[in-house]
């Protein structure tokens, strides 16, 4: 059954959860957001109409709140839900960050980075869900299968765990390329020439069952004489050492160890 639903905040993870609510065959009945230019923008992209004050916002069957975690407590608590399902889409916090004072509570995590104007396929991003309570869960569950093909249960502790997992995973990884590119910008050379070796880490990683098993480089060869060089290279610049100490040590007790 199509379910009303309506959105509350427009970040990224807003964004994307717009279109998507529309594409899975369910009503985007409003936006809101304090920030009454981006959510009008969001409104107007999708077909629907923007609110600043959260105390106007349409009647929905679910209420998805999409801010930054520390936000999280004080807009559920001025948000009048009634007997509709209040989720948040935080996989840093806890189903109980929701005001007690709403009657069905819970949490609708897509593990994914997001960024505007970037459109992504919905359906193949896992989907996390939890509740407090039955009814809750099988209006949540029914959602998040009308978005996604990949939707597991969950509860605060796994959450927290997987967002740490998406960290290394995915803002670590993009920083170091961060620190490559700038690396070779300060050689006088264009930053474009580490994408194709990019792209096939990347591709190489993922194809692989154990992306350990195709590792390369010094440290799983316990190349000191290369290791040495780099850090005796990397003490003379503003690189940061320490890290790539912390990865090299990591890999190589990874290699004798079989743990991290």
């Amino acid at each position: 059954m199509d379910k009303r639903v309506v959105i509350i905040g427009s970040g990224n993870v807003a964004e994307s959860l717009c279109r998507w609510i529309i594409l899975s065959g369910n009503e985007l009945t409003g936006i809101c957001s304090r920030n009454g230019e981006r959510a009008r923008e969001l409104a107007e992209k999708n077909g629907t109409v923007s609110y600043t004050d959260i105390t106007a916002i349409p009647y929905a069957e679910i209420y998805i709140i999409s801010v930054s975690d520390n936000a999280i407590q004080t807009v559920s608590e001025q948000l009048n839900a009634g007997e509709s399902v209040v989720v948040h889409t935080s996989g840093g916090c806890g189903i109980d960050e929701l005001s007690s004072n709403i009657a069905n509570r819970g949490v609708l995590y897509p593990m994914q980075t997001f960024t505007s104007g970037r459109e992504l396929d919905f359906n193949k991003i896992p989907l996390f869900i939890e509740a407090d309570n039955d009814r809750t869960y099988k209006v949540i569950r029914e959602l998040a299968t009308d978005m996604s093909s990949h939707v597991f249960d969950s509860d605060t502790d796994m959450r927290r765990g997987l967002h740490i997992s998406a960290v290394f995973a995915c803002n670590f990884i993009n920083h170091l390329y961060s620190v490559g590119q700038s690396m070779v910008k300060g050689m006088g050379l264009p930053a474009e020439i580490l994408r194709p070796l990019v792209k096939e880490t990347v591709n190489k990683m993922l194809d692989a069952e154990d992306p350990f098993a195709v590792q390369t480089g010094p440290a799983i060869r316990e190349d000191r004489n290369t290791i040495d060089y780099h850090i005796k290279m990397i003490e003379d610049t503003n690189y940061p050492l320490k890290i790539y100490q912390l990865l090299t040590d990591s890999i190589i007790n990874y290699k004798l160890n079989g743990k991290l």
